[in-house]
Parts: structure tokens; sequence; C-alpha cells
């Protein structure tokens, strides 16, 4: 049986549906947690899964770019004129809304390669082998999130 560990983060984050019929094809925002577990089937020689500095390391900077951001579709008809006007506080989702069911999946991937750059390279601390992501659970409200896993 693995071992699991979770590591939260939170940001304020704006977004706009443009598929959605109703209220949320205009921009609104949320106060989001973002929740990412990682497992292990063995404990590391300190008897971790991964030390929780390493998870806030991998992932705070790219989370960092999400905060007081608009997370918008490509193909969003009014998609260059956000551009233009908010530059890189607009966050490209390439043909796709950026509902917490992509959200979740984006910054599950983002997690994988950064552990996976994390794991090879030559750091002081190398993350231990075996180390996987589990999941990744975006909050959009107090009583709504989505998650994604492998």
């Amino acid at each position: 049986m693995p071992f699991r560990i979770c590591k939260t983060f939170e940001i304020e984050s704006g977004h706009l549906l443009s598929k959605h019929p109703e209220k949320c094809r205009y921009p609104h925002g949320h106060s989001r947690t973002v929740e990412v577990v990682l497992a292990a089937d063995r404990l590391d020689a300190n008897d971790m899964v991964c030390d929780f500095g390493r998870v806030k390391a991998a992932l705070e900077a790219f989370l960092e770019t999400w905060d007081h951001a608009l997370c918008l579709n490509t193909s969003d008809p009014h998609f260059a004129f956000y551009q233009q006007a908010y530059g890189d506080r607009i966050i490209p989702f390439a043909q796709t809304d950026p509902t917490s069911e992509v959200m979740a999946r984006v910054v599950f991937e983002e997690l994988q390669r950064r552990l996976a750059s994390a794991a090879t390279a030559s750091a002081a601390r190398p993350l231990p082998p075996g180390v996987r992501v589990e999941r990744v659970r975006v909050t959009e409200t107090r009583t709504t999130w989505a998650e994604y896993f492998a």
C-alpha cells in the first residue's frame, strides 16, 4: 500500500467559460485551493514520501502565474483584446475553456513534468525515486471542486 502526502496552495484567479450558456460565460473570479497528492511505495532515507518544501518549490512559481490572472480559452472571440489589455495576466488555454476540471489536468501534467526534471537534476536534495503525482484537486467555491488523476 502506497504512502501519500498532500500539499495545498491558495490562489485568486478569474476565468470566463465561453461555451457556458449562463452566467459563467462572463468574467468572474474564485478563491481557489489547489491540492496536490503525491504517492510512493517506499519512504526515502528521511522516512518521507517527499519533503513538502520540494513540492512547494516545484509548483509555486507556476501557480503564481495564475494568481490574480484571467484564464481564457484562446478561441474566445475577445481573447486578443484581453491579451493586449492585460498581457501576462491572461493565461491562455488552447481552444478549451478553463474549467476547474481542465485546470486540475493542467496542474497535474505540469507537476509531473517538474518532478521528472527534479528527479533527474543533480540537486543537493534529489527527488526520491518512485514518487508520483496521484491526483490534483482544484476547488472553485467552498462547496465545489474538480479532480484529475492518472
